[in-house]
């Protein structure tokens, strides 16, 4: 059955919610690409996921987050992860941090690593879903391999099957992807450059006085 589509009102958040409760997988606008998520406590919700994008499983999958908030109950907190969310939250950035021991999350999510990546994108429908839902597990919405998917048709071409409801926010504002920081080694690090420069990381970092391993041969 092909997948539902709801307008990006409150509505179709609410039913968007709805179905992240009851398990369900919801392609939403972010502000990329559009993106598949699930709610982090679904049972099999994830594998699920990595099923309809046809994803390797040892390849672990970010969440996406309603604030700052939401990181620190996931993660262990150190005080990089705190100034760069605080510069460029919302944006795009995702840190790379460890896990809180007394939070346990799905192997799955990870690939088995003791580290997860978190990011507050700057759109409001994944930051409302998160809000009512939790952290959500969060790959882009198209099969492995194939094209990103910018808007619904595109979606529905690759997953219409294997989903179950697609929050229509119009064509995705593409761009960049997130620049990815390592936050969790004594010397944070970047692993992929993208819509935030290297430069201003490092800036940042050095005016908080932060020893980091970028721009200096190690990024």
């Amino acid at each position: 059955m092909k997948a539902q589509i709801v307008p990006d009102d409150q509505a179709g958040r609410e039913a968007a919610i709805e179905v992240l409760r009851a398990g369900g997988i919801v392609a939403l606008p972010t502000d990329t690409v559009y993106g598949i998520a699930v709610a982090l406590d679904a049972p099999g919700g994830i594998e699920r996921l990595f099923a309809a994008k046809r994803r390797p499983p040892d390849k672990g999958i970010m969440l996406l987050l309603e604030d700052a908030g939401q990181a620190q109950e996931i993660g262990d907190w150190p005080p990089a992860a705190s100034v760069l969310a605080e510069a460029f939250w919302p944006g795009g950035l995702t840190l790379i941090v460890a896990q809180r021991p007394d939070v346990p999350l799905p192997a799955v999510l990870t690939g088995g690593a003791a580290t997860i990546g978190l990011r507050v994108p700057n759109h409001p429908v994944p930051r409302a879903l998160a809000a009512a839902v939790g952290p959500l597990p969060t790959t882009s919405a198209n099969v492995s391999g194939l094209p990103e998917a910018g808007d619904v048709a595109v979606i529905l071409e690759q997953l219409g099957d294997e989903i179950d409801l697609i929050v229509d926010g119009g064509p995705a504002h593409g761009g960049p992807a997130s620049t990815i920081v390592d936050c969790h080694p004594e010397r944070p690090t970047i692993l992929r450059e993208g819509a935030i420069p290297g430069s201003r990381i490092a800036a940042l970092l050095d005016e908080h006085g932060i020893d980091h391993a970028i721009g200096r041969g190690a990024a």
